[in-house]
């Protein structure tokens, strides 16, 4: 029997289009796509727009001129959350029919007036209480996934052990929020499964969002791909660059010194001149990307990608 073939590099960039792209999302974007490219991998890029009132129109298109601008080259077409809602639908009848999902009846209100604490992201920690069926008289609002209290963790190319105990860091999470709109969790999962995505390079403001992912790929009998976490940009007041943080969206005018700044933050040796042409910044930056390099911190205060 011949050999299998090596299996290919396959990364992914998956902005939010919740407003224009900023310096720390280049900094993500530029991170994941060396890392792909110079390993002579595939390179793709998805729009999670599955959370339709954080969609702001216009802002997917702006963000691919942007990239378009920047150099950035992406594989295949472009995958769209919004247009992927059957799929995730599908993903939870099947969780649903294998018992791990059920339907909840508590309002957020009374899920924070429970007192079950805070999950690792701070959000109020769901007790369970609908595990065993909802109360007489009670309606479904959302659709949960319960977790068990066992550590899932990965190895992370980057950070190291990261991890932590589901049931008793997050408690049972939300597939399909009471809105009807589908959760980020299970929506990633799903994408990075139908793209055959094996090598997931992100910020590290989504290193606690990962044992949920890992779960739900378990559950849904889905390879899990290898993770790196690149430090994220953030504020002298410690706060991620975002739209909520006033972050600034990059000008897509002058590309070529944003690039050097954000391949300065990420750790990597710097030519003698940042001169030259966009082509030659790729040429360098292609040659030279060292993922060693990267600084093993979540997040990283970087005042030149304030302005």
């Amino acid at each position: 029997m011949p050999p299998s073939p090596p299996v290919t590099y396959r990364g992914r960039f998956a902005p939010t289009p919740s407003g224009p792209l900023h310096f720390g999302s280049l900094v993500a974007a530029l991170g994941s796509y060396l890392e792909a490219r110079s390993r002579g991998g595939e390179w793709l890029l998805r729009m999670e727009d599955v959370d339709g009132p954080r969609t702001v129109p216009g802002a997917a298109a702006d963000i691919l001129r942007t990239l378009e601008a920047f150099g950035f080259q992406w594989d295949g077409p472009v995958l769209y959350q919004s247009q992927r809602l059957d799929a995730y639908g599908v993903a939870l009848e099947r969780l649903v029919a294998a018992g791990l999902a059920y339907p909840c009846g508590c309002s957020r209100k009374e899920v924070q007036a429970a007192g079950g604490g805070l999950s690792v992201d701070g959000a109020p920690r769901y007790d369970g209480r609908c595990r065993r069926g909802l109360a007489p008289g009670r309606r479904p609002r959302a659709w949960r996934l319960a977790v068990p209290d066992r550590y899932y963790g990965i190895q992370d190319g980057l950070l190291g052990d990261l991890g932590h105990d589901l049931g008793l860091a997050v408690g049972d999470f939300v597939l399909r929020r009471a809105d009807g709109q589908y959760a980020y969790q299970l929506a990633v999962v799903v994408d990075d499964a139908f793209q055959g995505i094996n090598r997931v390079v992100r910020g590290a403001d989504l290193v606690d969002s990962t044992p949920r992912q890992l779960y739900l790929q378990d559950c849904l009998g889905y390879p899990r791909p290898a993770y790196v976490h690149l430090p994220v940009v953030t504020n002298a007041r410690g706060e991620k660059l975002s739209k909520q943080t006033r972050a600034r969206g990059l000008d897509r005018e002058r590309p070529l010194p944003t690039l050097w700044q954000a391949w300065a933050f990420l750790g990597q040796e710097a030519p003698r001149e940042e001169g030259g042409s966009l082509a030659d910044f790729w040429a360098w930056s292609l040659a030279h990307w060292d993922l060693a390099r990267v600084p093993a911190v979540r997040g990283r205060y970087w005042p030149d990608g304030m302005a």
